[in-house]
Parts: structure tokens; sequence; C-alpha cells
């Protein structure tokens, strides 16, 4: 005990509990225990203000009390190194939040970052109060002393033990402004609410609430706003006390409020002894837990000492974003719609005393103003005002039926814009129902909640006809979602840079509509690099700020006209966080693809990606060079194929545009292609034996080799080393073993006739039949690198529907449906328009159809022809391709039997094919001598 301000108060307590508790002791320690803390924060020298967060009672003491005080030096409990952010508020429109952003983290676990921290700041704060008198009043300082954004991490637990604050019943905002903070940890000053849960939940059954944001309103926030200053003080320490001391041992956030409290004070100290003022001078905005501290470095005459850690490496960054009502209730766990019933409570206390609050310039409704003295009260600060307090019952407030009738009939009338068949009879219901329920409550005027409880039960029905639930709509009703802007001049440069840039596409981002956006570029080539910088926001920006509508952005394809709906006035928070990597989006692009192709785990597929990226949207040659290099190192040091699909896929985009733009490739493709090339052909043998490597990767494999062999080779490449890796390739697996058949035969070292009879053996052999599905699987992953054997695929599934029985085929059909979808589902649709020319087109051709397979080829061996007849022998040898070049010249491509040796068979034994020659010699002479054929 400090004095003896309360210690009739203490007498009372003691007694009580000597009475009414069972354990007396222990509770005459807490009841005593919690007035003496009051009686300490009360005998303090320097004048402790304890607040709660968003809290209309607060933000009311806190303007009466620095009109009557008028101090020189506020110290504010809120992070230090947030101070240089406080000017750019004028420039907002509330509820912004501060943050501290740290990209790249230094002396934390990697898996954390990035890091943010927000405070958000609301008008009905008094924390804003504050901030406002201390910036527009001349010779004031404001000094937080409150821990830095970095000692809040490094005070954060290593491990998954740390407590989350859960949502109350009816927190959770469905729109999405409720998510403008992120994930980011929020500070706030004065959390108010009790870390025992059967305190909080005795509280709430007798004081008949849903919530603790309305027992808090109820019974805090309206008898608070019209007290006295002395009597706000001392209720707010005596609650603060309570919740800290019915805290349960060990709790981790008492030990961080415990840090917290010495912190704050050292730092109070060091700029007292410093500034050369008085105490009467000063005051300690905190929060009312904070008030009632028990720490040895409480108080400005203390001695003890605290140790505060240096801050870490990392690079901490500051700026505004904006925030909303229902973010603050998300983040910080409170019921959905108490904060818009704080700002709408505000409202009403400041027209119902007069008081003029504090603005800063600059902002909406905020001008210069001179501060007037406000008489001290009555009564002395340091008097005993809690025993009256406690001891006589709160004001009856009457019912304001103006008040509830216009509730219930506004309701009624948003309720039926958003869908609900409600009617004059609704509103009456409404009125009644809040009144009855006020009654069951034992109150003498239905409160917002009791209004809120009444419309839902006479108005919504089994569904919702629209987005928004009656719920929402009174949060709407009784002060409305508000969601604050930065200002232009509070943007950092990149995001100032994006607003000028766009400004000549005739989007003014001031709004937080979706604006529709339409540029055509064949008329207005000056806008293509606003097109740009819209396409290279859209690569940027996480959410849909940015969404074309019409248009499109890939290698060697450019829109003529585009359509867009841009979004980035509601979802500035995203550009602003942006703002913190560079000064201009080409910077901060530049330095995202150049950490992603340096770091860890970069790959050669993600450093092509990034030389994509690098043409599609910044066009600097250099750059992109430098990225293609930094591809080639990669992919010599890959000792894996896992992304040899992803590999292949880019580096064929990329051929194929230097090929459209430039008839020679860069020096950095040319090698890359080179270096796959030996690459590749190196790890073929082991990839075909390996379990662990794909059927995909192997097919990606030769699908690289294969299409890029032709610059491979003109760039000084050997062929003989993809024939010597596919020769010491040796499969086990069906699909490999297929996928090296088709590679053998792409190579000329397996002919067409050995292949299928290789096949035909596997559809004749029943132990392998159950394998078969994953032959045909290597088969088809063979048609990117080898699309001339997509006939000889249709061919073999045909065969296997027309042979296998039905008890052989049915049990298959599953097994090969989920082997396709698995490997080869992208090439599945090759298939189907192969079959499609493969097959007849009606059902009448079917009877007369002779599969192309199914006609022999002669045997090149068994033909003898006489010496004068070379281009009869070429047709003979070749019929197949004969038929079709004679079929589709118009002739018959029926051909007689030929006997070998016959005379006069040259002629006679293929007259078609004799008359297709003698009108078209030139040609077949042509062929013949490319074939080798003696003329």
């Amino acid at each position: 005990m400090i004095d003896g301000t309360f210690a009739a108060l203490r007498d009372q307590l003691t007694q009580a509990a000597e009475t009414f508790a069972e354990a007396p002791d222990t509770v005459s320690e807490i009841l005593t225990g919690i007035v003496d803390d009051v009686d300490r924060g009360m005998a303090e020298r320097l004048e402790i203000f304890p607040v709660c967060h968003h809290s209309p009672a607060s933000a009311l003491a806190m303007a009466r009390r620095l009109r009557q005080k008028q101090p020189k030096v506020i110290y504010l409990e809120l992070c230090e190194d947030l101070r240089p952010l406080l000017t750019e508020l004028r420039n907002c429109r509330l509820p912004v939040a501060l943050q501290a952003f740290a990209g790249e983290i230094e002396g934390f676990p990697p898996d954390w970052g990035p890091l943010s921290v927000v405070a958000p700041i609301t008008e009905a704060s008094a924390e804003y109060q504050a901030i406002a008198y201390a910036l527009d009043t001349p010779g004031v300082e404001l000094v937080l002393v409150d821990r830095s954004a970095d000692h809040v991490f490094q005070w954060l637990p290593r491990d998954d033990s740390e407590e989350t604050t859960e949502p109350e019943a009816g927190g959770g905002d469905p729109d999405e402004d409720a998510g403008m903070h992120g994930d980011a940890v929020g500070v706030e000053i004065g959390d108010l609410r009790p870390r025992f849960r059967e305190l909080e939940g005795h509280l709430l059954h007798h004081g008949k609430v849903r919530h603790w944001s309305e027992w808090w309103d109820l019974y805090v926030e309206q008898p608070l706003a019209g007290a006295d200053y002395a009597t706000y003080r001392q209720v707010m320490m005596l609650i603060g006390s309570l919740f800290r001391r019915l805290t349960p041992v060990g709790d981790r956030r008492l030990r961080t409020d415990e840090d917290r409290e010495r912190y704050m004070w050292t730092r109070i100290r060091e700029h007292f002894g410093k500034a050369g003022v008085e105490a009467d001078d000063c005051m300690y905005v905190c929060g009312a837990a904070h008030a009632a501290s028990r720490v040895e470095q409480f108080g400005l005459d203390s001695t003890a000492g605290f140790d505060i850690t240096p801050p870490s490496g990392s690079n901490w960054l500051y700026g505004l974003i904006p925030s909303s009502h229902s973010s603050i209730e998300a983040q910080f766990g409170l019921a959905g719609g108490s904060v818009s019933i704080a700002a709408a409570s505000w409202e009403k206390a400041l027209k119902a005393s007069g008081l003029t609050p504090f603005r800063l310039s600059g902002q909406k409704g905020g001008k210069p103003r001179k501060v007037k003295p406000v008489p001290a009260d009555p009564v002395s600060g340091d008097a005993n005002r809690l025993s009256g307090f406690l001891s006589t019952p709160p004001a009856t407030r009457e019912l304001d039926e103006a008040e509830l009738l216009a509730w219930s009939v506004d309701i009624v009338r948003l309720a039926r814009k958003n869908g609900y068949l409600s009617s004059t009879a609704d509103a009456i219901a409404v009125f009644e129902t809040s009144i009855l329920l006020a009654g069951m409550r034992n109150r003498a005027r239905p409160t917002p909640y009791d209004f809120q409880d009444a419309a839902v039960t006479c108005i919504e029905k089994d569904t919702v006809p629209g987005r928004r639930d009656v719920r929402r709509l009174c949060e709407i009703l009784l002060g409305g979602d508000r969601v604050g802007q930065v200002g232009y001049e509070a943007l950092p440069p990149l995001a100032q840079d994006v607003y000028d840039r766009l400004k000549p596409l005739g989007i003014d981002l001031r709004k937080r509509t979706v604006q529709r956006v339409l540029i055509d570029l064949s008329a207005e080539p000056q806008k293509r690099q606003g097109s740009r910088l819209l396409w290279t926001l859209r690569h940027l920006l996480p959410s849909d700020s940015v969404r074309p509508i019409m248009g499109v952005k890939k290698l060697g394809e450019e829109s003529l006209q585009e359509s867009w709906d841009v979004s980035i006035g509601s979802r500035q928070r995203d550009l602003i966080e942006l703002g913190y990597e560079g000064v201009t989006v080409e910077q901060v692009l530049e330095q995202r693809l150049r950490r992603k192709v340096w770091s860890p785990d970069a790959t050669a597929a993600i450093a092509l990606r990034a030389v994509e990226d690098s043409i599609l949207y910044l066009g600097s040659r250099r750059f992109t060079n430098e990225l293609g290099a930094r591809a080639i190192d990669l992919l010599k040091a890959e000792r894996t194929v896992d992304d040899a699909p992803e590999v292949l896929r880019r580096i064929r985009a990329l051929v194929a545009y230097y090929r459209s733009v430039d008839p020679k490739l860069p020096e950095w493709a040319e090698t890359f292609v080179t270096t796959g090339y030996a690459h590749y052909c190196t790890l073929l043998p082991t990839a075909f034996t390996d379990e662990q490597t794909g059927l995909r990767q192997v097919g990606a494999m030769l699908g690289f080799l294969f299409t890029m062999e032709s610059v491979a080779i003109a760039l000084g490449c050997d062929r003989t080393q993809l024939e010597l890796a596919v020769k010491q390739s040796h499969p086990e697996t069906p699909a490999k073993l297929a996928l090296r058949w088709a590679a053998q035969f792409q190579l000329s070292q397996l002919p067409m006739s050995g292949l299928r009879e290789r096949c035909d053996d596997l559809l004749g052999n029943p132990l392998v039949l159950p394998s078969f599905p994953q032959y045909l699987s290597g088969f088809i992953q063979a048609l990117d690198p080898v699309p001339t054997l997509t006939p000889f695929v249709v061919e073999l599934l045909s065969k296997a529907f027309g042979r296998l029985p039905d008890t052989v085929l049915l049990p298959w059909l599953p097994n090969l449906i989920t082997t396709l979808r698995a490997n080869a589902a992208e090439l599945v649709p090759v298939l189907v328009r192969e079959a499609g020319r493969t097959f007849p087109g009606n059902l009448a051709g079917v009877d007369t159809w002779t599969p192309p397979w199914s006609i022999p080829d002669t045997p090149r061996e068994a033909v003898t022809v006489a010496p004068s007849g070379p281009v009869t022998e070429l047709a003979v040898r070749h019929s197949t391709a004969a038929q079709a070049i004679a079929a589709a010249l118009g002739h018959d491509p029926a051909m007689p039997e030929f006997t070998p040796g016959a005379a006069g068979g040259s002629a006679d034994a293929a007259p078609e094919v004799a008359a297709l020659v003698a009108r078209h010699p030139d040609s077949a002479t042509a062929t013949a001598a490319v074939l080798g054929v003696a003329g």
C-alpha cells in the first residue's frame, strides 16, 4: 500500500472476502492486490492514462483531458520505430494501419518471412486523439516507447506453442475487406480481455450477452462515457489489474506484457532524463493492463535497469496500408460489427456532449484548431472514486423510441434492397422484439446487439437471398464497415509511379470501384506502355487487382485490343507492399527474377521461366542473356531429370520465339541446346534404369534430344553420342522398354516391321497381357519425341481391341484408362485425331474398309525385276506408298499380284502404276536416283 487513499475500499473488500468467500485468504489477497495496483498507478508522479483499444469512452476521456492538461510530452504505447509514419496520417482517410515490413530477414526462422507488423488506427480511439493533438499543437513532443517491430518477432517463441486469439462468436466477415491486414502480426493499445476462460464465461453468462464485445460495451463503455476523469482512470486501472491478476500462472502473454512494461519504462526514463521537462507536463498513454504494472522498473523514480537486445539484421521497411473495421475485428478476434458499433457510439457521444475531437489537419473533416482550456474536475483526481462507482447502480437510460424506430425502418429498407421479402410488419416486429429482448436481459433500453438479434429473428428466413445476411446488414446500418485509404502523398514512390503511369489510360486509382479499361493498341499505339505496365502488375500482384478480360501476353503474340478490370484502389495494400521492394515495378521484377534464379533451390526450368518473363515484361537483352547464362550453369549442375518436361516445353517455346524474330539464336540459347544435348545423352542410360525417374521425364529427355537434334548437330554436336546412349540403355519396366523401342525406330536401329513383330508377340502372349497398357503408355509417351509413330499406336490399339477376347479385354480396359490418364493425358487427343483420319467417317464405310496395316509389304529381297524396269522395281518395293500416291493422283490404287521374274512383268503386272510412272517420268526418275535404284 502506497498511501491511504483507498484504505476504506481495501477494508470493505477484505470484509466481503471473509464473509462470502470459501477461501477468504486467497480472495482477499486478490481483491486487496487490485486496490494496491490502482493505488500505485494513481500515485505515480508521471500521469498514466489507461486506455482500451478502439474504445469511444477512452477517446472521449482523452479528448477532454488533453484540452484540460495540454501536456508538452506524450509517451505513447506504440512501436517506437513507427514514429516517422505518424505525420503521413494526415494524407489518409481512416482507418489505416501503420506497417513495418521485412522481406529480407536475418536472425529468424526462414519460414517466418516475410515479417509484417501492423498497428491499426481508427478515429474513435484514444491513440488517434493523442497523435492528432501532438502533431497539430506546436511545442508538443510525441514519443513512442513500446518495443520495435523487430523485438516483436524477437520475443515470439520459436516453436509451435504460440497461443492465438480465437475469434468471438459472431466474428468473421465474409467480405474481402476482412483480410486487408493479411497475415501480419497485430499491435494495438490496450488489449483488455479476460485471459481466464472461466472468468469470461462467468461474465458473459451473468451479463446475459453473447460475446465479450457486447459485455464491454454494456458494462464499461456506457457507464464510463460520461464519467469524470478520475473515475475513468481508477475504473480502467481496476479492470486492467483484475485481468492481470487472474491470468493463469505461466501464461506466455503475462511474461510478454511484463517485458513490454520494462521496455517502455526504460525508454520513458531515458527520454525524460534528456528532455529536461517536468513530470506535470508529461502524460503516459498505455493499455489499462500495463497501467496496473508491478514490475520493478515501474515509475520515473525506479532505478532498476532492463537490457534491451540489439535489433536483428533484418531490413525493415515502413509504410501505411488501408484498413477497415472488419479487418480489425478479424485480426484481433472481436465480434463482427463491434468496431462499427463503437464508431457509431463515438459519433453519438460527440453530438450529445458537444465535445470537439482532435483531427489532423488535411484529413477529411479536419481543420487546424486552437486548443482551449477545459475547466478541471471539481474533485481532485487523487480522490477515491472507486467506492462510489462500485456501490452506485448505473444510471437508468430511458428508451429512445425515435432511435429504435429509425433503426427498425432502415433495416427493413436495407433488407429489401438485398433481396429479402420484408415489409412494414417486419419493422414493427423488429421494434417490439428489441424491447422484449432488452426486458428479458434486464435492460432499460435495447442495445445495438439486442436490435441485431431482433432483426435476425424477424427478417432472416431459411435462406439468405444475397451476399449479406441480416446480421451483416445490421452492422452496415449501425456504423458500416468503413474502409480507409492511403493518400497519394503517403504512398511509396513505386505506388505513386504506378498511379501516374496509369492516368493516361483513364484510370483513377483513388476510386475504390472496379474500373473497366478498353485499350485499342492499333488506333492508339502510345498506350502500349500502359498495357505493358498492366501486364507487369498482373504478374507481380498476388490478387486480382489487375485482371485481363480480353488480350494475351505470350511469346511472339501481341494483342491489338485489350480489356481490363482494375481495382487497385480497393486493394492498395498489395501495391504498397510491392513498393517496399523497389522504386519501379520493373526494378522489383528484375530483383525478383534475379533472386529466383540465384536461390539455392533454383533449377534450369525456373531459370528458363525467368528468361521468358524477362522477354515478356522487361525487354532487356542484357538481363535476358544473364538469366540464360544462369540457366546453362544450373543445367550443368543438375544430377536428376525431374524437371526435364518443363525444360523441354520452355526451351521449345524460346527457340521458336527467337527464330520468329531473328534468323540467328542468341549465344546463350545455342549454348543451352548443345549443353542440354550432351547432358541428356549422358544421363539417358541411367534414367532408363532408375526406378525413381518417371516415364514422362525419360520421354521429355528424348523429346529434347530429337526435337533439338538439328540445332545441336548444326552447332557441332555428334549424333553418334545419342545412338550410343540409346544402345547402352537397358530398361526393365514395360513402359520404358516401349519408349526405348520408339527411340531405336527414330534412329533407324529398329525397322517398323521389327517393331510391329515385337508388339504382335506381346498381344499373343497371355502372360504379358496384364502389362500391355504400360507398353502402350510408353508408346503414347513417345509420340512427343517420335510423332511418326502416331499411326502405329493407332494400329496397336486397334489390334488390341480386335484380337483380345472379352474375358481379357473388359478387365484390361480400366487399367488402360488409368494408365493413360496418369502418364499421357495430353497426348491422347493426338491419337484421337489420327484415328479420325484412319478410320472411315461413316458407318457404311466400315464394312468395306480395309485397315492399311493389313496390306502386306513385299520384302525387298523377294523382288526380281528386269534391268529395264527400275521404276517398277521401286513401286513394288514400296507398294503401300505407291498405292497412296496413286490414290492421291486419282488412279486406282489396286495392284495385281506381282510375279517376280515374269517376262514383261514390269509393265503387265502393274498397269496402273506403270501408267502413273509414264505420266510423271521426271519425278519417278528423281525418286529412284535418291533411293539408289539403277536407272
